[in-house]
């Protein structure tokens, strides 16, 4: 698409960021799983497992925020929400860093999904095109 906006590029960015690091831990996880010797493994295997899934569904999302498809930005934006827990919980845990680096990628996204290039794009002008619901008689 010639005439997408930096916004939804970098919105993409963040959320294939997002969804390879993801992929990344699940992997992980599933690795320690199946060589280490987890306490539980069913609670192992299900975090890894929703790690990996996690991370394919927000790079799905990328794709789709780089297409321009119209359904990307809800479960875009709601990623972004559900992380901001997460970011606090870092914060709590004395992991400052991981989460102020998590926080800037959350606003960053948040930003990027909902400013006006990205929207107009996504879902096009918000004022109609054929008077209908100008105020004129």
């Amino acid at each position: 698409m010639q005439n997408r906006p930096p916004t939804l590029t970098v919105a993409a960015a963040v959320l294939a960021l997002e969804g390879l690091t993801a992929l990344l831990l699940g992997g992980y996880v599933a690795v320690e799983t199946v060589v280490g010797n987890p306490s539980d493994a069913m609670s192992s295997a299900f975090v890894a497992g929703f790690g990996l899934l996690v991370g394919a569904l927000l790079l799905r999302v990328a794709w789709g925020l780089l297409r321009a498809e119209k359904w990307t930005r809800s479960p875009g934006v709601l990623t972004q929400i559900f992380m901001v827990p997460v970011v606090v919980t870092l914060f709590q845990s004395d992991r400052a860093p991981l989460g102020g680096l998590l926080a800037a990628a959350v606003v960053t996204a948040l930003v990027a999904l909902l400013s006006p290039p990205t929207t107009r794009v996504l879902y096009g002008d918000a004022e109609p095109s054929d008077g209908v619901g100008s105020g004129g008689a």
